[in-house]
């Protein structure tokens, strides 16, 4: 019994012997393990930096990469962490006795291992691979819509291996689990591109149908416009009309506002001849300074040129100045309205690139056609009926335009046929002095003739040598029936008279008697004439009042029906 007890003693001693020698080894294991689980805190704390920085927040984070780390062997504790620590059952304990130590190569191997996996922790990010925001956060439609059935989103490994291959974002392409472009356009860019596709077809539809619609046939009235452009299918007959509606288009623009620009001749109001005059550096000048800004000046003897020519010429102002720009300078250089026809801008046609007066539209005969300007381009088309003038800069004491109303006068008083070949015989001239050159050779033979005392030759010499010597002959001699009151043309030619001083006489005392009326009953005109443009403003005002109303089922007529009797 005794000997069981000894050596069941002995068998604790044994074990407590082995257990102490086991806490003593476990201090360097236990060591070992918190520098691992140091080190893994660390590696995870990178790794969540890393996916910071490199993945936006948005995305979906995949699964972290599982890493295998080889087992480190047990190291031999050394001698310093050895510890002699009993633990007995039993009331007596045998002494452990220490282990050999770790040799110091086992130690370094070991450090250097640590050293390795720490290294191959360490993950630096790479700021490159990060999403452009500049359009606007990433939508995650596409990640909730393709992966719905799946448990996780894509692993890191397939996403790397992405990026890396030829088609990903390292080569040129779009990575996987990258947006399309389109995704980053917004829903009104969208709306904002299918309109503009839209109105694109709808222009191209409509030129090619307009374009088929004008190669159609001929109406009636059209084909006798364009009989070199027969009717038919063809394709050649099918484009020339096109070409010929086209033609007519684009010159509906640059031809005049009407194909007629005056109305016909009044019987009651007729004169022989037409005259068109300038505006712009003929009888007014504008300049603009600095000190006052945009002045406009009149020419001296532009009341004369008009008042005295309006009882020989129906006036016509033909200015290549826009009528809103023209219209309040006309109407305060001739307020007495002597200008019977003023035209504008929009009378004149375009052609090649400049602005032409063509006296065609005028709905006259243009061989009683006279137009004054300061622009030989400006009457290209009409050269044979043109006077041109130099521009007039604002020279106080200029008398050019004055100087042409004794031919103007003689033309009317000679009455001819055709005024073309009046300008005709003094062209390249200067025509006030060759027409007084003129004048005086014929005023000249005349005397000769009444100093013969040849009273009869001398009245028919001194009209057949005016004539005859300014090169014209005239058709009809309206100045030999005088008024009552006047001298005959024989009483005035045995008197040494010419029959242009005759025609001059009366033109005098008709221009005295206009001047006269005008200071008398110049005043109740102009208040006349503005009463007549207040009424017909006040009648045009009610009509677009009683069709505005009309429109809105309403009448205009019974608030001013009682109008007028108000004002009887």
């Amino acid at each position: 019994m005794m000997l069981s007890r000894t050596a069941a003693r002995s068998a604790l001693g044994a074990r407590a012997t082995s257990t102490a020698t086991a806490f003593i080894a476990r201090p360097s294991v236990s060591l070992y393990a918190a520098s691992r689980w140091s080190r893994g805190m660390a590696k995870d704390n990178k790794q969540q930096q890393s996916q910071r920085f490199s993945r936006p927040q948005n995305s979906p984070s995949p699964a972290p990469k599982a890493s295998v780390r080889p087992a480190a062997p047990n190291p031999t504790p050394t001698p310093s962490s050895t510890s002699t620590s009993t633990s007995s059952p039993g009331p007596t304990s045998k002494p452990v006795e220490p282990k050999t130590p770790t040799p110091p190569a086992a130690e370094q191997e070991t450090a250097e291992k640590l050293a390795a996996e720490e290294k191959e922790e360490e993950f630096v990010p790479d700021l490159s691979k990060l999403p452009d925001l500049t359009q606007g956060i990433p939508s995650t439609l596409e990640y909730e819509t393709a992966g719905s059935n799946k448990s996780s989103m894509p692993p890191l490994e397939e996403e790397e291996a992405s990026s890396t291959s030829p088609g990903g974002a390292g080569g040129g392409g779009r990575s996987k689990g990258e947006l399309p472009a389109s995704a980053y356009v917004s829903s009104t860019e969208r709306n904002r591109q299918w309109w503009t596709r839209a109105l694109l077809a709808a222009m191209g539809a409509s030129v090619v149908g307009g374009t088929a619609y004008l190669g159609r046939n001929w109406e009636e009235d059209e084909k006798s416009q364009h009989p070199e452009v027969p009717n038919g299918w063809g394709f050649g007959l099918w484009w020339n009309r096109v070409r010929a509606r086209l033609g007519e288009t684009v010159t509906y623009y640059q031809e005049p506002a009407f194909e007629k620009l005056l109305p016909d001749p009044d019987p009651s109001f007729e004169r022989p001849y037409t005259l068109c005059i300038s505006l712009e550096d003929m009888l007014i000048h504008s300049e603009w300074t600095r000190e006052h800004g945009w002045r406009v000046a009149k020419r001296p003897g532009v009341d004369y040129f008009l008042h005295y020519l309006s009882q020989y010429y129906e006036i016509v102002l033909f200015t290549s100045v826009p009528f809103s720009i023209a219209e309040p300078v006309v109407r305060k250089l001739d307020p007495y309205r002597f200008i019977m026809w003023p035209l504008y801008r929009e009378a004149t046609k375009y052609k090649d690139g400049e602005v032409i007066k063509d006296l065609s539209y005028l709905n006259r005969d243009l061989s009683k056609v006279i137009i004054i300007d300061t622009n030989a381009q400006h009457v290209r088309e009409q050269p044979e009926n043109a006077i041109i003038l130099p521009k007039w800069k604002g020279d106080a004491k200029d008398a050019e335009l004055v100087s042409l109303v004794p031919f103007l006068e003689f033309i009317h008083t000679m009455q001819y046929e055709d005024v073309r070949k009046v300008l005709k015989s003094f062209e390249g001239t200067h025509i006030p002095s060759e027409f007084a050159r003129r004048e005086a050779i014929a005023r000249a033979e005349h005397n000769k003739l009444v100093a013969s005392k040849r009273g009869k030759a001398a009245g028919g010499g001194g009209l057949g040598w005016l004539s005859s010597h300014l090169g014209l002959k005239p058709s009809n001699m309206s100045m030999m029936v005088s008024p009552e009151g006047e001298e005959t043309p024989q009483e005035a030619f045995a008197k040494g008279k010419m029959l242009q001083d005759i025609a001059r006489e009366r033109g005098l005392r008709n221009y005295l008697m206009l001047e006269e009326q005008i200071r008398e009953n110049g005043e109740k005109w102009l208040k006349e004439e503005q009463e007549m443009q207040e009424k017909a403003q006040k009648e045009m005002m009610k009509g677009m009042q009683k069709s505005m109303f009309g429109w809105f089922g309403g009448s205009a007529d019974e608030s001013n029906r009682d109008e007028p009797e108000k004002k009887a």
